[in-house]
């Protein structure tokens, strides 16, 4: 019996993937062990335990990026953690470490690298974080989301995507999603989401905007998120949401979405095949960009700053895309060249290539 330890947590970017990639290695390897390492403040603390995958937790360790008193803690935290994950390691029989990212993964990483257990690292987003730059030094198996990341010895497995997801079929489900959302089956539709917590500036302009893009003969779903302040108008053709837990009929019945470029989020869409207009969250790293680069070199994408998404913009810009209909087909039939539905798939195959690997370049023991 094989035991995995996946690492990692904190946002959904970091957990959803993790989770597609535990349910595939069951699928296939079913008398397998998986363990799930996080952190008791993540994410993870609650979706794990609820996928039914036992969760082993270690101390919250963000990454120091100035001079203070927390700095001069962390090395020793930090060495206290990788100690605690040395010893779930050995304790636990682990054979093969899997990092997503996130606070619970760099400790993991050099803690398989002096165990000596084989070390494979998925990176979700197109700009790579701090900790697996770090696992890209200790492991020779780095998977990759997206083509355009620049990681060592990167290779394209893609996005692992949640079974809902990397089954839909958007033609046979139209109809389903049509009746969920109440929608007429004779119009167009223009998916609106920011994500679970929404996106104000998102939400707000296409709020203020909404007559323009239904005049355009096309009907909205706005999933604008828990903590939205939009009113709904009470328009025909205009379906506003706080929160939307049939993610895949919003995809089946799409033709174009507005959204945030989150690597999961970009991931689905392509795989998919819905066109978007992406906003990129403007705060952090700039990671959202990147994220959509791929799918925006293809032709499947437009790419407009969070400041210039405006309804100036939409007028401008986006109305005219909505009355090209052979256009967001074009974009449509675009952006599956970047998308890729089997990525859980390709990461479990990363994954035994690395046990596999190690297994003939260990001695064989004496008899």
């Amino acid at each position: 019996m094989t035991t995995y330890l996946l690492a990692g947590g904190g946002t959904a970017g970091h957990v959803n993937p993790l989770l597609a990639t535990a349910d595939r290695i069951v699928d296939r390897h079913p008398e397998s062990s998986v363990l799930v390492l996080g952190t008791k403040e993540g994410l993870e603390a609650r979706l794990v335990p609820l996928r039914g995958y036992e969760l082993l937790t270690i101390a919250r360790l963000p990454f120091p990026r100035r001079p203070n008193a927390a700095a001069l803690r962390f090395p020793k935290a930090f060495a206290n953690a990788v100690a605690e994950t040395r010893a779930i390691i050995r304790d636990r029989g682990v054979d093969v470490v899997v990092g997503f990212g996130g606070y619970a993964s760099a400790p993991a990483y050099i803690a398989a690298w002096r165990e000596k257990v084989p070390l494979v690292v998925h990176e979700a987003n197109a700009k790579p974080g701090i900790a697996n730059r770090l696992g890209s030094w200790v492991t020779d198996y780095v998977g990759v989301a997206f083509a355009s990341t620049r990681l060592r010895h990167r290779r394209l497995v893609g996005m692992p995507l949640r079974r809902e997801v990397e089954t839909l079929d958007r033609h046979a489900e139209r109809a389903a999603a049509i009746r969920y959302f109440k929608l007429d089956e004779t119009k167009p539709t223009l998916l609106v989401t920011g994500g679970s917590s929404g996106a104000r500036s998102v939400n707000a302009t296409v709020s203020n905007a909404i007559a323009l893009i239904l005049g355009a003969g096309w009907q909205v779903v706005h999933i604008a998120g828990a903590k939205s302040e939009v009113v709904d108008p009470g328009l025909a053709g205009y379906r506003l949401l706080k929160y939307c837990d049939r993610m895949e009929l919003a995809m089946a019945v799409a033709d174009l979405a507005v959204s945030r470029a989150g690597s999961a989020t970009v991931s689905e869409f392509s795989a998919v095949g819905v066109p978007a207009v992406y906003v990129p969250y403007p705060v952090g790293n700039g990671e959202q960009r990147f994220n959509a680069a791929d799918a925006v070199a293809a032709g499947g994408a437009l790419l407009v700053s969070d400041a210039d998404f405006t309804p100036d913009w939409v007028l401008s810009m986006l109305v005219p895309l909505l009355l090209d209909r052979a256009l967001i087909a074009e974009m449509a039939a675009s952006v599956t060249s970047v998308g890729m539905l089997d990525g859980a798939d390709r990461m479990v195959d990363l994954i035994d290539v690395a046990l596999t690997d190690t297994a003939l370049t260990e001695p064989t023991a004496e008899k």
